[in-house]
Formats: structure tokens, sequence, C-alpha cells
């Protein structure tokens, strides 16, 4: 607005026109500030545009405002990752719960629009969910390890980490993830040849006893599960029987002879190769090896018996021992046996007769002891017997002792009744009755 008239009066307003604003004219003196261009809060968040209203005086005068733009914020901008993909390092036999990784995103935008959440998305890896080998704070980025991680099974994860923002509607982008697991020296070399037997004796090896010097007798072969200078492997002849006698090849393993074979040299030839990676610190293994010398088949099978009965020997002799030991403890146990039910049956045999001597003829039918003639004419002999002397006529008759009647018929008794009295134990019965008859008393009326 001028006071003035007529030119001097008339006011024309411009802006800037650097700035993507421009004044237009609707009716009177009344202008509005629109603009022309897009805006970008987040290059330019803010504006300072001055607005020049002059007259069409001469002199012309003219007056200035400020206006202060601020440009409101609107979730047009996604998160972004500063890299397109990422890679990971973490050593195998890791500890539960140690940090892996820590991936950021930014968005320009502001206020919740820039707000960033970060997921993994869900996969399976060897038929196990990526929830159980990873997991990732939300708020941080931070990539944690769930579980130790073995590099001979599992040597990388491929992830697909999610960015989201806050704004309405929420936008996103993801990023790949390779997390590979860094090997450890954790496996000790693996011997493939040659092969145990199963009853854990050595492998035997031929050599003719006419090899010459270099003869390759055999090959160590060995693996080892890591990877890198962990499963370099190298051989060394840890021990001979006969020392300069065979060498090892340091990288092949290769077994050959130093020197030629001679006379003197021992039939059986024991070697001890040792096997070692180039780990930190480095793990061995040990295989011992057995090389019979022959120069015919029949020599060879010979000798290949002799080493095997030797490797045995030992274990036959020990059996030997344990067998004897228990045929002699057997044997003491069971003459133990015999004597006591020996002693047993003596006894026994004893109260019988005891029994029967004493009281076992109370009530018995004397018909029943006189079944043997010679005990009933003994009887009748000596109980009636009846001699004269020439110058008296006194008479003499002759008792047996009662002890010897008694034995006698208990000799009949227990010969009847017991089937278990044996031939010698009745032929001592009959002896002891003898003896008593020879010590009877002699009765002279």
């Amino acid at each position: 607005h001028d006071r003035d008239s007529g030119k001097n009066g008339q006011v024309v307003c411009y802006a800037p026109h650097n700035l993507p604003f421009q004044l237009e004219k609707s009716i009177d003196n009344y202008y509005r500030l629109v603009t022309w261009n897009y805006l970008d809060r987040e290059k330019i968040p803010m504006y300072n545009i001055t607005v020049t209203a002059s007259d069409l005086g001469t002199p012309s005068l003219s007056t200035e405002i400020h206006i202060t733009l601020y440009v409101a914020d609107t979730n047009d901008n996604p998160p972004t990752f500063p890299h397109a993909s990422y890679s990971a390092y973490i050593p195998e036999n890791n500890p539960r719960g140690a940090s892996i990784f820590t991936v950021m995103a930014h968005d320009p935008d502001s206020g919740n629009n820039a707000q960033v959440t970060y997921s993994v998305t869900e996969d399976i890896i060897m038929g196990s969910p990526v929830s159980s080998y990873v997991s990732i704070n939300s708020d941080t980025g931070i990539l944690y390890a769930l579980c130790s991680f073995d590099y001979e099974h599992l040597r990388d994860l491929q992830l697909l980490v999610t960015a989201r923002d806050s704004g309405d509607p929420p936008l996103s982008s993801n990023v790949s993830l390779s997390i590979f697991v860094l090997d450890q020296n954790d496996n000790v070399p693996e011997i493939l040849y040659p092969t145990l037997p199963m009853d854990g004796s050595t492998g035997v090896e031929l050599a003719p006893r006419s090899a010459e010097r270099g003869y390759l007798v055999t090959k160590v072969v060995a693996v080892d599960r890591d990877s890198g200078q962990n499963a370099w492997l190298s051989y060394r002849l840890l021990k001979a029987s006969e020392p300069g006698l065979f060498t090892v090849g340091l990288h092949t393993g290769e077994v050959r002879t130093a020197r030629a074979l001679q006379d003197r040299d021992a039939l059986k030839q024991s070697l001890v190769v040792a096997v070692q990676d180039h780990g930190q610190p480095p793990l061995s293994a040990t295989v011992t090896l057995t090389v019979v010398v022959a120069d015919s088949i029949p020599a060879v099978l010979a000798d290949l018996g002799s080493v095997r009965t030797s490797a045995n020997s030992d274990d036959s002799d020990l059996t030997l021992y344990l067998v004897v030991a228990v045929a002699a403890v057997s044997c003491v146990f069971l003459a133990f046996v015999i004597v006591l039910l020996a002693l047993r049956l003596r006894r026994w045999h004893s109260t019988r007769l005891l029994q029967a001597s004493g009281g076992g003829l109370v009530g018995v039918p004397a018909s029943h002891f006189v079944g043997v003639d010679g005990v009933q004419a003994f009887l009748e002999k000596y109980s009636h017997e009846v001699s004269l002397t020439a110058d008296s006529q006194a008479n003499h008759e002759i008792f047996p002792h009662p002890n010897y009647v008694d034995t006698l018929i208990s000799l009949e008794s227990c010969e009847k009744n017991d089937p278990l009295l044996t031939s010698i134990d009745f032929h001592e019965c009959k002896d002891e009755a003898a003896s008593i008859q020879v010590s009877s008393v002699l009765c002279t009326f």
C-alpha cells in the first residue's frame, strides 16, 4: 500500500528469482507467494524469502519484508544402508551370545519418519531356521550368535537384514549380510592308510630282501578336516626299530628304504610315523607300521604268521595263566567238597550203627535177625556147648560176650536195612566183631 497518488502510489512487488517461489497478484495490491518448483526438506529444510515492494515514482521508493519458511517433513525416504552388502567373520567354537557384526541404516527424514528398526528375514539354513543361529537388536542393529559355530559343519551364513522406518506408511530397505566362519585348529589329522585291523594290531607291509635304496615300501595317507594352514600336513619318522633303514617323505608320506636291505637286518621292522598339521598349536597323529622282509611268497606268509603270533604272544600267555589258575582253584574246591561229603557220610554211617546197636532192636521180632544161617548156628553152638572133663564131672559152658552178639545182630540188620552201606564198611564191621570174639569172656562153671 502506498499513500501517494498517481504513479507514485502504484506498487510493484517481486521476490528473488533464485528461489523456488514467486509472487502472483490476485486483486488490487494483494499478492500470493507460491512455489514454482518441488521442495525437498532433505536438501533445504528452511528458506529466508525477501519480498520487495516498489512504487513507480521518481525516484522510486521501496520497502522489504523477510519471510522465514520451514519445509515440513513427509515420509518420502526409506532407510538406506551405506553399502549394498556386508561381510562378517566369526571364529568357530565361539561362545554363545558373542557379537558378530553391526548394521546401520540412515533415514534422511525426521521424527518418526527417521526412526529405524532392524530385523532378519526368516529363512531355513541346513534344516533349521535362521533365528536359531543369529539374532539382531532391533534398535541398535547389533547381530549376536545364538550358537557355537563349527567350521566343519557350517562355513557361512547368508542373511537378509531389513531396516524399516516408523512413518505412515512405513518404508523399508534390505541389505545382504554374509557371515563367514573362520577355521580353528580343532581337528587332529586323520590317517586313511594304512587302515588298522579291527583287532587293534598294527598294519603289516611287505618288502623284499632284494630291495635297493629308495624302494617304495608304502605310503601314509592322512587328511585334516580343517582348512588353510591348519590342514597342511607334514610327515616324519618318529621311531624305528632300526634307525637309518627307512625314510619318510616330508610332504608325501612315502615310506622308502634309505639303503639296501642286508642279511643282518631283522625280518620284522617296526616304524612309527607321525603326521602333524601347521595350526597353532599344531596337532598330530601317529601310526605304527610293521614291515616284514622276505624274498618269496611262502617266506612272506611264514613271516607274516610269525609277526602275528608274536604280536599276540603276550595275550595268549596271559590267557593260559588265567586258565591254569581257574582250573587249579576249581580242583581244590572240588576236592574240598568231596572230602566234606565223605566225612558227612562217615558220620551218618556211624550214627546209624549206634542207633541200630542201641535202641534199634527194641520191639523187633527175633526171627528178623536169624535170617543168616551163620549167625543162628553161631548162637546155637556157643550157647549150648557143654564139655565134660576126665577127672571130674564139672561142666564148662562158654558164653560169647554180649557185645559180640549185639554186634553181629546189628551187622546183619544194617546189611539188610541199609542199602547204602558199602562192602568195605561191611567187612570192617565183621573184623570188629571178630576182635570182640577174641576178647570174649570165658565163663567156667
